[in-house]
């Protein structure tokens, strides 16, 4: 199989954590893309007509995409679960809630990125941020005893959101207002699945 992926994309990253852990980089070639909201690589769009990554490319089927989709995919591949059936809803939430985070925080880069400066939506930006913000607070007061516990995908969509925070928003102190969770964040980081996916600086 071959995954469709990009170094600097959150989503992609984290699959490419989870193929770590799972022990599947024998099973599963990472191919780097370029490609953009506004141009879209041809690889890409031939097997993911909405032209994003990550996308994965199997051998005995048609490509699969969207890093939820994947990550369950790839969870069926491994006897360990990454989605723990009797923690099942509470690992989805908290890894919709990362997915979320990523979302918001990719939309304002994009918007900086892709949009004249005079055309920038100051509503709209803030709004993404207030997202991002409301995420970080709820894991930080309700979910902390679930990332402390044994290795789930929830855990390792959290840890990617972050470091694409720090990546893209990196003057934005989150870690202050969330001492539980950076501390968490600053130990989770040191995985070598962690280490192995960081994205160019």
């Amino acid at each position: 199989m071959k995954l469709l992926t990009s170094d600097a994309s959150p989503f992609a990253r984290k699959v490419r954590v989870l193929l770590r852990e799972a022990d599947l980089l024998d099973r599963v070639e990472e191919v780097t893309v370029s490609t953009s909201p506004t141009a879209s690589d041809p690889g890409v769009i031939a097997a993911n007509p909405l032209g994003k990554i990550p996308t994965l490319l199997r051998n005995d089927g048609p490509a699969i995409y969207d890093s939820r989709i994947i990550t369950r995919y790839l969870d069926t591949l491994v006897d360990k679960p990454f989605y723990p059936e009797r923690s099942l809803w509470d690992v989805l939430t908290l890894e919709a809630t990362a997915d979320a985070m990523m979302e918001a925080a990719v939309l304002r880069v994009y918007e900086a990125r892709l949009r004249p400066a005079e055309l920038h939506f100051a509503d709209w930006l803030e709004a993404q941020k207030g997202k991002a913000d409301r995420a970080l607070d709820v894991i930080e007061a309700r979910w902390m005893s679930l990332l402390e516990g044994p290795l789930h995908m929830g855990q390792i969509a959290v840890a990617c959101a972050l470091g694409y925070l720090d990546l893209r928003m990196p003057s934005e102190d989150w870690r202050s207002t969330h001492p539980a969770l950076a501390k968490w964040h600053a130990a989770f980081a040191d995985r070598p699945s962690m280490q192995g996916t960081r994205p160019p600086g």
